[in-house]
């Protein structure tokens, strides 16, 4: 029991570092590049960790409970499609820009939308390209499936927490007290949109052609 409860303390430790690593940062600094409000910018990290928990827990529980196997090396297309979604997130920035979406008057349009359907379909696709390893992970140290869909939850909701933090970090830079001079969020924003793009044409490379 005592063992179990370390697991799963574990789970929520790994889940919190798990949103800080580098594709799914440069996801977020895209989705925030258009919040001129840190809460608004918190909620895209809020939908995006229940994405990832989505897709994870859905693919956990058709592995563990369903039984069924996924063939060798089907992982590595769901990284790709990791790397078509930053590539895609870089050039929708880039025609933000284009379109001088930095401007003022136009961020208020966005945030009082108050939609947050893009970050929950980025941490649906991040969920997907991180499932496998996971459960596969899970299933080599807890052999009880109640126990294993419980370590997933536990790593989902770290994973909540941990890109939460991330996306209030990298939304300062984009808040109203910050960014009053529009050519400096611009510059913000197209590095964002270059770091997506260049993560992106990495990850393709490396699961499509490396």
């Amino acid at each position: 029991m005592e063992n179990l409860f370390t697991l799963f303390v574990f789970a929520g430790a790994l889940g919190f570092t798990h949103a800080f690593e580098g594709d799914h940062l440069v996801a977020i600094s895209a989705l925030v590049t258009k919040r001129a409000k840190t809460t608004l910018a918190l909620k895209d990290g809020i939908f995006w960790g229940l994405g990832h928990t989505s897709t994870i827990l859905l693919i956990g529980l058709i592995i563990i409970v369903g039984k069924v196997a996924f063939p060798e090396g089907s992982f590595g297309y769901l990284e790709a499609l990791v790397g078509v979604m930053l590539v895609a997130l870089g050039l929708h920035r880039f025609y933000k820009l284009w379109q001088f979406e930095q401007s003022q008057a136009e961020s208020h349009v966005i945030d009082h939308r108050h939609q947050h359907h893009l970050a929950y379909g980025v941490g649906l696709v991040h969920g997907l390209a991180g499932s496998g390893a996971m459960v596969l992970l899970v299933m080599t140290e807890i052999k009880e499936a109640t126990s294993s869909i419980l370590y997933l939850l536990i790593f989902g909701l770290g994973s909540v927490v941990g890109m939460l933090v991330a996306s209030g970090i990298f939304s300062l830079p984009f808040s109203k007290a910050l960014s009053l001079n529009m050519r400096i969020k611009a510059f913000l924003t197209l590095l964002s949109a270059l770091a997506c793009l260049g993560f992106g044409s990495w990850v393709l490379y490396e699961n499509l052609m490396a």
